[in-house]
Formats: structure tokens, sequence, C-alpha cells
């Protein structure tokens, strides 16, 4: 049987899986199919929980004695959004002027391609790796996270599995292949406040109190002052508010509640629990201001809601991951890739926890948008820096 070392043929094949969050879409049969010709044994456990939709995850290795690698990632993709939008069908992968479209062609379909097209001309090679190789792959990461890699790296390490590093193969890149590893994430957190007000006529505000008048002093309050500088590896923390709201279509009706949903992306000054301590603070304090309530002898009545569970700010110190890495990319593309803590979330928050990780894929330029597409040229290049990195972190013995 031929070994699937053709990013772009493993790409197609994936692509031509319409697996958009939570579906399956025949994504991880086909990653099975690749994997097993290459001495992988395979798992799909299915992970639920209530209110949420069923997902089916991937598990596969490699086993050898040595160290172990895990190669993280996912399968689902987000949805292609107006398709006659789209220059080529999205589930279609067609070819055209050197680059391969579809949905997930970056986001991350493609960088799953490259490293199965990597371990498979190692093995071609070398005959394996002197050691282990996983593949910890979901369908949840576009979606809530909730039954993907969080439980799936549970229900691994209840079996016994141990990992010394991992890559998560994430569109890293802003421009070119080769410009960013990322080594960490900064914590985010989402939150809503609710202020409770009377309503009233427009005309007679004094037989009235209007909540936006109150939550008007309590988003400032969440914007300034700032709440830091950043730090050396991060930057500074930033709050955003993205949502405000009263559902009020009158507009000579004062309303009686008005609402303010939030993001904050945080660095290394602070954790979970002290922001949200820092929030808690900055809120009571407006809460008594009378900047934009003049007259009015009670406090601004209101209550914070936390929205789901906050993700936690990690950096990266393992020195043989990163550096080996790092060069990697230099023996391939001639130059060394920044090293950064940019941009949101993924699932190497989870990682964290069981060992060193990085991240490191394509360039990001066309995910989630119409007519996503990657360079053919990319696939070749990120699946040789696969490969010489599987070479330079194992060593060159034989499994």
């Amino acid at each position: 049987m031929k070994l699937p070392t053709d990013p772009a043929r493993n790409l197609a094949a994936l692509i031509r899986c319409p697996s958009v969050t939570p579906a399956e879409g025949g994504a991880l049969r086909t990653l099975e199919v690749m994997l097993k010709p290459l001495g992988f044994s395979v798992e799909r456990p299915v992970f639920a929980e209530s209110g949420t939709p069923d997902i089916e995850n991937l598990y596969a290795r490699r086993s050898g004695n040595g160290p172990h690698l895990m190669f993280a990632g996912h399968t689902d993709v987000v949805p292609v959004g107006d398709e006659a939008a789209w220059t080529h069908p999205p589930f279609a992968a067609d070819v055209a002027n050197g680059e391969m479209y579809g949905r997930g062609a970056v986001d991350m379909k493609g960088g799953i391609a490259c490293f199965i097209a990597a371990v498979a001309r190692h093995i071609d090679k070398n005959g394996g790796p002197k050691g282990s190789v996983s593949l910890l792959i979901t369908g949840d990461e576009e979606g809530p996270a909730i039954n993907g890699t969080t439980k799936l790296l549970d229900w691994a390490a209840a079996k016994g599995e141990k990992w010394d590093a991992s890559i998560v193969g994430e569109p890293t890149n802003p421009d070119t292949l080769g410009d960013m590893i990322k080594i960490g994430r900064r914590g985010s957190l989402s939150g809503g406040v609710i202020v409770n007000g009377r309503q009233g006529h427009a005309a007679y505000p004094q037989l009235a109190d209007n909540p936006v008048r109150g939550l008007m002093s309590l988003v400032d309050a969440l914007l300034h002052p700032v709440f830091d500088k950043g730090t050396k590896d991060f930057q500074p923390t930033n709050l955003e508010v993205t949502s405000i709201d009263v559902g009020n279509p009158a507009t000579n009706v004062i309303p009686a509640k008005a609402t303010a949903t939030f993001n904050i992306r945080f660095n290394d000054t602070w954790d979970a629990e002290t922001i949200q301590a820092e929030i808690h603070n900055r809120l009571d304090q407006a809460a008594g201001r009378k900047k934009y309530r003049p007259g009015k002898k009670t406090s601004v009545d209101y209550e914070l809601v936390w929205r789901d569970r906050p993700s936690h700010v990690f950096l990266t110190r393992d020195d043989k991951l990163i550096d080996t890495l790092s060069a990697s990319v230099a023996a391939v593309v001639g130059k060394t890739p920044a090293l950064s803590t940019s941009g949101g979330t993924s699932d190497a928050r989870f990682i964290k926890d069981y060992c060193p990780v990085v991240e490191f894929g394509l360039v990001g330029k066309t995910m989630h948008m119409v007519d996503e597409r990657v360079a053919l040229a990319d696939l070749e290049t990120l699946t040789q820096i696969y490969e010489r990195f599987i070479e330079d972190w194992f060593g060159q013995g034989l499994a």
C-alpha cells in the first residue's frame, strides 16, 4: 500500500470530508485509513455531556522505545458561510494557480496532512523514530471545546499515556511560513454586566432610573485605566466590550435593564482569580459614582455574570522542544521564527497541563474566510519542517 507521503493528497482527502463542527463528516475515518499502514493503533472515542453535541475524537499511537511526541489538532471546521461566494466549492479540494481551496485547508486539516506526510516519509526512509508518536485529534475545537481535547487527554492519561512534548498544528504564521512559533497564550475570560433600572417615560426621568447611565459608569471603569503595560513575554492585558443591549425598540421609553458583555485577554501579571477580583473591584467602585447619574442617592444595581470557563495564561519553557523546532524551521526556510504568545486561544491551553507544548503550522491569512486556501508549496515546506523536527527531536536511531 502506498504510504501517505504526499501532503497535498492527504489534505485533499480531508477537505472532501464535510466535517463542519460538530459533524465527523468522514474525516476521522480518513485519518484512520492513512495511519494504520504506518503502524499506528487507532481509537475513536466519543464523549458526551448534557446540553452539548456528542463528539467523536481520534487517538492514534505508534509505539517505540524512547520519548513520546504528541501532535495535536482538530478536523472540525467552521461553517462555509455563503457557499455561492466561493470561487471553488468549499469541499472539493480544487487546485488553481498553485493553491488548494477548501474549508479547513489551513485551519487546520493542512497541518494534520503535513504531519502525517512527515511521519510517513520518516518511516519510509528510516523505519520509524526512536520513540513513540501519537496524534490527538478532536472534532470539537471550533465548537464548545467540551467533548474534545480536554476529555480526550483525560481519557488517554487514564489509560496510562504520558507525553514528553507536543506540537499543535494550528496556523501560526501571519504572513509567510516560518514567521512564528507560539510558545504560550494569554488567558481569556468572558463576562456580562447586567444593570437593573426602573422603566419610565423619557420625558419624566425623575420617575425612572435609566440603567444605561449606570452601565456607562461600569463600562468606563472596565476600560480605564489600563490593566498593565505588558510583560517580557506577553502583550498588555486588554478588555473589549463586545455587546451593549437594552432590548428596547421604543425611542421614548427608558428601559428597565441594560446589559454589556466583554472579553478580556490577560497576561502573566494575572491569573483567572486575580483578574476576576480586579474587575469586581472596579465595578464596585464605579457603582457608587455620580458621573452619569447626578442626584441619584443609590448605587448602581448591577450583576456580574462570568461566562464559560476561563482559559489560563501559560508559557512553555522547554528548551529542547523550542530550540529543535526553531532550528528545523531555520534549516528549511532559512530564517529563525519569532517566538510569540500573541493571538487567541487554542487547545494548547489544555495540553499544557500534561506536557510542554508549542504551536506551529501553516500561514493563517485565509482561515475562516470564503475561499480558504493554501499554497501547495507551503504544504511541502511544512512537511519538510515537521520531518526535520522528527529526525532531530528523536535523533537518528531507528525504532
